[in-house]
């Protein structure tokens, strides 16, 4: 998929070490639980690559168009814990998630990413919804959760994090299909 500034692809063999050095970034990691280990990081990207194999789409490599290489990673995925705020019977849920380098955020990129993805999603793959979630001090993300049309849900406490972790507590915002093809007819 490409945009005006970017283009989201599958996994390369090479996308590993720009990927590590993000996850493995205190700065672009301080909203999630611990920066990653590389090998953490490795297995990740094995993770999505798998579920895009899988699925045929995925949380993508995310690289600007005029300067190839791997800087960052924005896409869709099953969600890997049983969500709080759904019932048990309900469909299985997909995330949107954004992960953009330190050095290239605040210039519009995730939220470039992130449309390209949610045309995916609503279009071609057909979701009836995305939810995202992220920490109530993680401002800048659940200010593009707001961006893209996103409203807010319940708040919940992160299953995969133990009790009383500083990164437990997160908000949840959800998207429905009809919502956001209301929004691109307004």
């Amino acid at each position: 998929m490409t945009g005006p500034r970017l283009r989201l692809r599958p996994w390369r063999e090479a996308d590993r070490a720009p990927l590590a050095a993000i996850n493995t970034d205190p700065v672009a990691m301080r909203h999630f639980a611990a920066p990653m280990t590389r090998a953490e990081s490795d297995a990740w990207m094995d993770r999505l690559q798998r579920h895009i194999e899988a699925h045929g789409w995925g949380f993508w490599c995310v690289e600007r168009r005029d300067a190839p290489g791997c800087i960052g990673a924005v896409g869709l995925m099953h969600l890997a814990f049983a969500p709080p705020w759904a019932p048990a019977d309900a469909a299985p849920t997909v995330e949107i998630g954004w992960r953009i380098a330190p050095g290239l955020q605040r210039q519009g990129l995730a939220e470039e990413a992130a449309r390209l993805a949610l045309a995916a999603g609503f279009g071609p793959i057909g979701l009836a919804e995305l939810v995202a979630f992220t920490r109530p001090a993680n401002q800048p993300s659940w200010r593009l959760m707001q961006k893209l049309g996103m409203t807010r849900g319940p708040d919940f406490a992160h299953p995969r994090l133990p009790e009383g972790h500083p990164a437990r507590p997160h908000i949840l915002y959800r998207l429905t299909r009809a919502d956001w093809q209301a929004q691109r007819q307004a």
